[in-house]
């Protein structure tokens, strides 16, 4: 089965700094989505979280629903009570007919702050990474059981952040745990996406494809800013548009046919939602029928 292109709205309204697109409606978000060419697209904070109104909205734009974040406390808790907190998640994720659910630790994240720096971010002490890895399968095995597959999502600021961070956690994890391969929250990492693609082949179960500006990337590094801070400025961007080599990261995935996701956020008042999805669109598909999966 080839691979199937979806986006994700943050390019439209931003989950974490609201102000970014705040006034965009839902509307316009899918409209453009579609527009583009997408098939697919992953939850934002403005769609609604019950089935039926979120199939009758999506069904209007002829768009699926590919997936949705979820954010876990497994540091904080434990598996028990976290697969009780993500029962509403699951349900709806089910409904609407996922087949991943995306899941990531934040209960000591710092990229939703504005004024905590990317080297504040949490770590994990080396004998951390068993427990939190057990909870964690422990988890992904109860949403095996309704029939998704659980991607975990390495991401700027969190305890999963960089290559010795993702290569630790999946060390821990068993193989009910999937990854999530972002590109570009690996390369800002200064992680290789191409080694992790290579390495993880047969757990990667999903993938956001976000381009990075190198230069914005060494200039934020430099000034130690934080991860919205970052975003503002422009450190990411859609597929092609930077410096991530997406024709080696794809060529390593062979018979993968789950969901490629443009997932790029930028304030839209400086990069236009449409032309971006537009672009990003255009370039994933070449990069796709390049490695053999269109």
């Amino acid at each position: 089965m080839p691979v199937r292109l979806g986006t994700n709205p943050i390019a439209w309204s931003n989950d974490d700094l609201r102000s970014l697109g705040g006034a965009t409606a839902l509307e316009t978000c899918l409209t453009e989505a579609r527009q583009a060419g997408f098939t697919g697209i992953e939850l934002g904070h403005k769609f609604p979280r019950e089935a039926a109104p979120l199939k009758t909205v999506l069904a209007a734009h002829d768009l699926s629903l590919v997936s949705g974040w979820y954010s876990c406390e497994l540091l904080v808790r434990d598996a028990d009570a976290e697969i009780a907190a993500i029962q509403d998640h699951l349900k709806l994720l089910k409904a609407l007919g996922c087949s991943v659910l995306i899941f990531a630790e934040t209960s000591n994240a710092i990229h939703g702050d504005q004024s905590k720096p990317l080297s504040a971010r949490p770590k994990l002490a080396a004998g951390d990474w068993a427990e939190f890895g057990r909870r964690a399968t422990q988890v992904a095995e109860a949403v095996a059981a309704e029939g998704l597959k659980l991607v975990y999502h390495h991401h700027m600021g969190t305890v999963v952040e960089s290559e010795a961070d993702i290569d630790a956690f999946m060390d821990a994890t068993g193989d009910a745990v999937g990854l999530l391969l972002d590109t570009g929250h690996a390369t800002f990492a200064g992680a290789d996406p191409v080694a992790l693609a290579r390495r993880y082949r047969t757990r990667i179960h999903h993938v956001h494809c976000k381009d990075l500006r190198r230069p914005v990337m060494e200039s934020v590094k430099a000034r130690d800013t934080s991860f919205l801070d970052a975003v503002v400025d422009g450190v990411f961007t859609v597929p092609g548009d930077g410096c991530v080599d997406f024709a080696s990261v794809l060529k390593e995935l062979p018979g993968y046919s789950g969901w490629l996701v443009v997932e790029a956020e930028q304030d839209p008042e400086k990069a236009n939602p449409l032309t971006y999805a537009k672009l990003g669109h255009a370039n994933l598909t070449r990069f796709a029928a390049g490695a053999g999966l269109l």
